[in-house]
């Protein structure tokens, strides 16, 4: 029977997440803090102590908004936390166990751009971007597979955090937005091909918004 374990910080929306999403088999809600060192170890001994993992998501997030310089220095390295120090410590804990399964890190395409006012965000899924695809290269041969997930703007609560008050989502064009629920079906689908890829940017908009970026990148070279 397949077994889901739900992390989150706040313990009563994935308790009700968690009720949801019973079924035929075991969802197990485990509320931490996966910024902070203690959070990231809780969920580090769950990996350990049950079953290997077929999946394994490393999806927590948020932005700040503003000039670096201005920013809040703490808030800036929770983020950084967040984004790259627990997305190590639960991969590292997961492919230490698998023989099979997958790893699916979810970037941005603002990892592959010059993204002012979002400076350290940015670079923190620039980081994730290099780490998924060396990753990928050490467990070719393991039948583990990475997917490095690079959305867009996408329809989320990431938006509505007060670490983002500045940023005025009405300014973006509609038709740039996607829906959460059309990112995760582009990136299962690509994780359940005979080969996957190891980078996945769902959205044709996204996919030229990256060629641009990286247009931009051999043109300073």
């Amino acid at each position: 029977a397949r077994r889901t374990l739900l992390v989150a910080r706040r313990a009563e929306r994935l308790q009700a997440l968690a009720e949801e999403l019973r079924g035929p088999g075991e969802v197990l809600a485990l509320p931490a803090d996966l910024g902070a060192t203690e959070g990231q170890m809780r969920v580090v001994e769950a990996i350990r102590q049950g079953p290997a993992l077929d999946l394994l998501v490393n999806n927590a997030g948020f932005s700040t908004w503003g000039p670096f310089a201005a920013s809040d220095l703490d808030t800036e390295l929770a983020m950084l936390r967040l984004h790259q120090d627990a997305a190590l410590a639960l991969a590292r804990a997961a492919m230490r166990a698998a023989r099979r399964g997958a790893l699916i890190n979810v970037a941005s395409i603002g990892g592959f751009a010059c993204m002012p006012s979002v400076a350290s965000y940015a670079a923190s899924k620039a980081f994730l971007i290099s780490f998924s695809r060396s990753l990928h290269a050490e467990l070719a041969d393991t039948g583990v597979r990475v997917q490095c997930l690079c959305p867009g703007y996408t329809r989320t609560e990431i938006h509505s955090r007060d670490t983002l008050a500045g940023f005025d989502v009405e300014r973006v064009p509609a038709h740039l937005w996607m829906q959460a629920e059309a990112v995760v079906a582009e990136s299962l689908a690509a994780l359940a091909q005979d080969v996957p890829p190891w980078l996945l940017v769902p959205g044709e908009s996204n996919r030229q918004f990256v060629s641009g970026a990286l247009q931009d990148l051999a043109a300073a070279l």
